[in-house]
Formats: C-alpha cells, sequence, structure tokens
C-alpha cells in the first residue's frame, strides 16, 4: 500500500490515478469519520477527465496520527509535501466538511497551486448548533467510547431520507465506520476542531474558483452560511434539498454531475 512519510515520521496512506499522465490533478479531501474509500466511486467517475489522489489526513483512516497536536495548518502543510513527494504543481481540490476546511487552508497559504475549489457542507461561521454538536461528539467518544459516538453522529451527518432508505443495514454502516477509526485518532481531530478559526478569516488568499454546496437536511450548516462563504469566496453555491450533511454519499449521481460540470466548464 502507498504511504508517504511527513519530514516529522507521520506516515500518510494515499491512492492515486492517472499519475504521470497529461490530465489536471482532483484531490478528494475526507470528513470527520470517513477515509479514502469514502470517495471511491466519485474518484471512478472522474478518471475520464483527471488524475485522481485520495488521503487520509492525519488520524485518519490508514494514515498515524502523529505525534503533533492536529490543525488545519499543519493538514495543509501535509497536503503541500505529498503534493510535492508525487510532482504535482498544481490541482482541483474537492473536500467535504473537515475536508473542505482542510482543502481552503492549503488555498490560503498556497493560493498559487490550486486550480478550482469544491467546499461540500461547510459555511463562513460554525453556528452554536455545529459547535454543540462537536463537542456532544467528543464527551460520548471520551465517556461511551467510538461505537456509541458513531450511533449518536448518524442523525446528524445524513439526512432522513437516507436513513430511511438504509435503516435495515445501519448496523453494517455503523461497523464499517468504527472499523476504519480510531477512538485515538477521532478525539484529536475532534479536539483540534474545537480550536479552528471560521472559514470566513480563511479566504483572504483565495483567487480560484469556487464551488460551495450545501443541503437543506444539514444540521450543522445553514444555507445562509454556505452563501456567505461562496461570497466571501467570490464563488458560485449550489443547495440540495432533501439531503443531509454527508452530500457526496446520499446524492452521488447530483454530485458528481455537478461537480463534473464545475471542474470542465470554461468560466
Amino acid at each position: 500500500m502507498p504511504y508517504f512519510t511527513t519530514i516529522d515520521g507521520c506516515r500518510l496512506y494515499y491512492e492515486i490515478k492517472g499519475l504521470a499522465s497529461s490530465k489536471p490533478v482532483v484531490v478528494f479531501l475526507n470528513g470527520t469519520l470517513q477515509d479514502t474509500l469514502y470517495w471511491k466511486p466519485h474518484a471512478h467517475a472522474l478518471t475520464e477527465h483527471f488524475q485522481v489522489l485520495r488521503y487520509d489526513a492525519r488520524a485518519q483512516g490508514q494514515s498515524d496520527s502523529g505525534r503533533e497536536r492536529l490543525t488545519l495548518e499543519g493538514h495543509a502543510a501535509d497536503l503541500s509535501a505529498l503534493l510535492n513527494h508525487l510532482g504535482i504543481e498544481k490541482a482541483h481540490l474537492v473536500g467535504l466538511s473537515h475536508g473542505a476546511r482542510v482543502a481552503l487552508a492549503f488555498a490560503s497559504i498556497s493560493p498559487q497551486r490550486i486550480a478550482r475549489l469544491v467546499l461540500c457542507s461547510v459555511s463562513a461561521e460554525a453556528t452554536c448548533r455545529a459547535r454543540l454538536i462537536v463537542r456532544s461528539w467528543l464527551k460520548v467518544l471520551k465517556r461511551s467510547g467510538l461505537e456509541a459516538m458513531v450511533w449518536v453522529s448518524l442523525p446528524l451527518v445524513f439526512g432522513e431520507v437516507f436513513l430511511r432508505q438504509k435503516e435495515r443495514i445501519l448496523d453494517s454502516i455503523v461497523k464499517a465506520i468504527v472499523a476504519r477509526n480510531t477512538e485515538e485518532g477521532l478525539i484529536a481531530q475532534l479536539e483540534a476542531m474545537t480550536a479552528y478559526p471560521p472559514l470566513a478569516q480563511s479566504v483572504g488568499n483565495v483567487h480560484a474558483s469556487c464551488l460551495i454546496i450545501s443541503a437543506s437536511d444539514d444540521p450543522l450548516v445553514t444555507e445562509e452560511g454556505a452563501r456567505e462563504l461562496a461570497g466571501l469566496c467570490r464563488g458560485q453555491h449550489e443547495h440540495i434539498t432533501g439531503i443531509g450533511h454527508s452530500i457526496a454519499a446520499e446524492a452521488p449521481e447530483w454530485f458528481n454531475k455537478t461537480v463534473l460540470a464545475f471542474l470542465c466548464s470554461d468560466a
């Protein structure tokens, strides 16, 4: 399995398709509780037009947690180092939730390396409810363990339609999420997230074309907050109804069509 080792000895797992071709590069960035598997169907949908890079950030999936406290700047530095390792000078970034935060942080620090940005399930500033949800997950995780925390998260990260469709296999979904996460890594992620600054503070140096995607059944992100972020980024905003926080998983065909149209457009 391919790993990249950072300067401080942290191993990051990655997968790439089409390396060394002349196609532009798309990098997928995971949300909390996710790993590279989350993006597999979307990577497949984009490979006709792009080289596709998926990777697990520190404390996610098959990557190490590292010895340093997790920060947005640290995640951005890891992404920069991974791109350097692979010889990728410029890329499109597609991130969901936490991954969108990392994408925007990287774009702010290294704007010259960004082609286009797709940021899903994020807003200019976290609501009080969103901050409390993250704190509650951390409390449940520390007191009751990973499986309990995942069960608590389900009605908050998935919309009603998806949950109703998948109700009979929710036990399997929980087991799969638990299997690809660790309590130590997830605690580190959630503790770091409680100290993240509002995304509105990260848009000053962002010059790339940007698409912000939000969903009607997302208790973590408001349509108004996503629209505000799009305005600050001088970008586009798409809002989908009947879908929750995990937009790419809940509406995969719509997501792939929307992202491809944006990345391939001349505008």
